[in-house]
């Protein structure tokens, strides 16, 4: 039996490689792995959920590697959170290995076929609810932001929690927060969890440390890229031994992605905050849709609905064009903004007159 039922030709490669691109990108500039346009994407081409998940978390981990290096060089990186977080980040991982590939596929009666479609749906399902619920919530902060004379994300819930006093009490200095220890391993364990189901842990980690923690979103996209490289690594170890790593989807991700990553680092020190997380929950909003109008399609291939199987090309083609609309639109803001900024440092150096030594006048003899 084939265990990759799909066909990678020159077409597919290539639009993996720009999957690769864009969520590189995206991620050095969110700290997300981008995983929630690389994993939707691959699935879009044909790619078995549990399969786009594992090949994702498994190229995850070198992505995350750089990225997290490069935040580090600026000092955006809090490892003892990291550490305290990769706890339970580990469990969370192993239960949503278990989940999609025994739970789901495992207690599905019938075919092959309607088995990786019970696990595209659930994938999907998890997907929707949850990036939904992240996304509508960052752009709600962001709209109240926008509104009042406070600037910078809100810090409602972080204080609330602070005032718990929640003990025991750990101080993290690099993002200079002082956070309930089990606040911190839940955060963790959430993370671990959507990072395993879907590859997308950061859009949970991420906004929980900026408003759960109260820490920069610097220091948050930082931190959890690497936290991402652990669970990358563990993430791969355990869909390896499951065989739901495409090794050659991992490699042709990686081909745009470490390029990419590069971009979105440096975005992170010229764009502004605001628009940082702005583009954040746009981005994640279009792929929720986008991910939506793929699920009507895995609702009739299990029976469960009645549509015309003509129309699967259809739902499958919006799914596809409004991913790439959300990624190429993202990474071109990003890209937009990381040229102007080089363009004005390059004209404040042009603007710099070096004034020339003038030469002591020589007395007459």
């Amino acid at each position: 039996m084939d265990l990759f039922p799909y066909t990678l030709n020159a077409s597919t490669m290539l639009q993996v490689v720009l999957l690769g691109l864009i969520g590189g990108t995206l991620s050095g500039f969110i700290g997300s792995g981008g995983a929630f346009f690389m994993t939707p994407g691959m699935m879009n081409l044909g790619v078995p959920g549990v399969i786009a998940v594992g090949s994702n978390i498994t190229h995850k981990f070198g992505k995350a590697l750089v990225g997290s290096r490069k935040h580090g060089e600026m000092g955006n990186v809090d490892k003892k959170m990291a550490v305290f977080m990769l706890a339970t980040a580990a469990i969370g991982v192993r239960f949503a290995v278990w989940v999609n590939t025994e739970l789901i596929a495992g207690h599905t009666v019938g075919s092959a076929v309607r088995k990786e479609t019970a696990v595209n749906l659930y994938i999907s399902a998890v997907f929707v609810s949850i990036l939904a619920i992240v996304s509508l919530s960052m752009l709600r902060d962001i709209i109240g932001a926008s509104k009042s004379d406070v600037a910078g994300p809100s810090r409602r819930i972080s204080d609330y929690l602070n005032r718990l006093k929640l003990a025991p009490m750990i101080h993290f200095p690099v993002a200079d927060v002082s956070v309930s220890l089990w606040i911190v391993l839940t955060v963790g364990l959430a993370t671990g969890y959507l990072a395993g189901t879907i590859g997308v842990g950061g859009f949970i980690g991420v906004p929980a440390m900026i408003y759960v923690f109260g820490m920069p979103s610097a220091v948050a996209a930082g931190t959890e890229l690497y936290l991402a490289v652990f669970m990358g690594g563990w993430g791969a170890l355990n869909y390896v031994f499951e065989g739901k790593v495409d090794i050659r989807l991992t490699m042709l991700l990686y081909l745009g992605s470490l390029i990419g990553v590069h971009i979105g680092t440096y975005g992170t020190k010229v764009v502004k905050e605001v628009m940082i997380r702005l583009v954040t929950c746009l981005i994640i909003l279009f792929c929720v849709v986008s991910r939506a109008v793929a699920v009507p399609t895995y609702l009739r291939q299990l029976g469960w609905v009645k549509l015309n199987p003509a129309w699967d090309r259809y739902f499958n083609g919006t799914s596809k064009a409004l991913l790439f609309v959300s990624g190429i639109t993202g990474a071109g803001v990003i890209l937009v903004q990381v040229v102007r900024a080089y363009v004005r440092r390059r004209k404040m150096y042009a603007t710099i007159v070096v004034e020339p030594d003038l030469k002591e006048a020589k007395t007459p003899a």
